[in-house]
């Protein structure tokens, strides 16, 4: 735990602050990209929003090995199965809202039943898409892909990390739900990281608190953490990026060494990274938890960073939900 965390403590000392914004779908089309000049074997399927979902950029470089499957998710899930099986690694996009909700039958069935090796990146994720509102903000999609067998959930915290994501699932063998978002957040990791399955990233392990959070709220939760150690509250951050399989001994060890675990998602904490800790610690490790998301509410038009407002997924928010949780115990 300690090497890992001084790593984590270094990603603040190389000058990511300084480093301007970067959307997670940018990073995804440009790591595409690259993926693609190596191997013949990556195609590449979108619903009829590449330039929102960046994959447009691989569309230009290879049409032959790019599918614009139209309005039609379900035919694109589909499609991306049958690819599999004749060898190729699809990685097939649209909106999170559209890939996991439209297409859930398709995705159970096609990819998780029978285990095939598809990769659902979906970009516009959580309430930050802003101004479309409800119907184009996802907020239950880690929920539904989370309860589906053999599926691996990821949701990346920036772009550096977002890059290490998208090359390890090329690799890796059976189904993968790669959530990104479409607003620039801040770089938080360090360079010279390496995303493996199922490891969560631990910037700090605090006596007091600890936050669990992953894509945008892990920013979020370092600023939190700042400020909370001006009052004398040891916290600590770990990045859970990898949401199923959950990094069950990392959980664990910072659960017995800290008074209140934080759950922090930009997802309803209805079945997302919220749900998987209580799940686990509630059987393994009781120990007091908040959690905070999306309260089983829909999202609305709005912009992103007043509907994190509205939500309370601000640092100022979260420092004053752990306030009030620590005084409670």
């Amino acid at each position: 735990m300690g090497e890992r965390e001084n790593k984590g403590q270094e990603a603040r000392g190389k000058g990511q602050e300084e480093r301007k914004p970067k959307a997670t779908r940018d990073e995804y089309g440009e790591v595409l990209l690259e993926l693609g000049k190596k191997r013949s074997d990556i195609v590449v399927l979108d619903a009829d929003l590449s330039s929102s979902t960046k994959t447009g950029k691989f569309a230009k470089a290879f049409p032959d090995r790019f599918f614009n499957m139209g309005i039609a998710e379900q035919d694109m899930i589909g499609t991306a199965a049958g690819l599999s099986l004749a060898g190729k690694v699809p990685f097939a996009s649209t909106f999170a809202v559209f890939e996991t909700g439209r297409a859930w039958d398709q995705i159970r069935l096609t990819v998780c039943y029978s285990n095939t090796n598809v990769k659902l990146v979906a970009t516009h994720g959580g309430i930050t898409v802003g101004e479309d509102g409800a119907s184009h903000q996802a907020l239950e999609d880690i929920s539904l892909m989370r309860s589906l067998p053999n599926m691996t959930v990821i949701v990346p915290a920036d772009a550096t990390e977002t890059a290490s994501v998208i090359n390890t699932v090329s690799e890796y063998k059976g189904p993968v739900y790669v959530r990104l978002g479409r607003a620039k957040v801040p770089y938080v990791m360090p360079d010279d990281y390496r995303f493996r399955i199922g490891n969560a990233f631990t910037f700090h392990v605090g006596k007091d608190v600890n936050i669990i959070a992953a894509g945008i709220t892990v920013a979020t939760a370092i600023k939190a953490a700042e400020i909370l150690k001006k009052d004398g509250i040891d916290t600590g951050v770990i990045n859970m990026s990898t949401i199923k399989p959950l990094d069950e001994k990392t959980l664990l060890s910072v659960a017995r060494s800290s008074k209140l675990i934080i759950t922090a998602e930009e997802h309803s904490i209805i079945g997302g990274l919220g749900g998987a800790v209580c799940e686990f610690l509630s059987e393994n490790h009781p120990v007091p938890v908040k959690r905070i998301g999306i309260r089983d509410t829909f999202g609305c038009s709005g912009n992103p960073d007043d509907l994190l407002k509205i939500h309370g997924l601000t640092p100022e928010d979260m420092v004053r939900t752990v306030r009030k949780a620590i005084s409670l115990i």
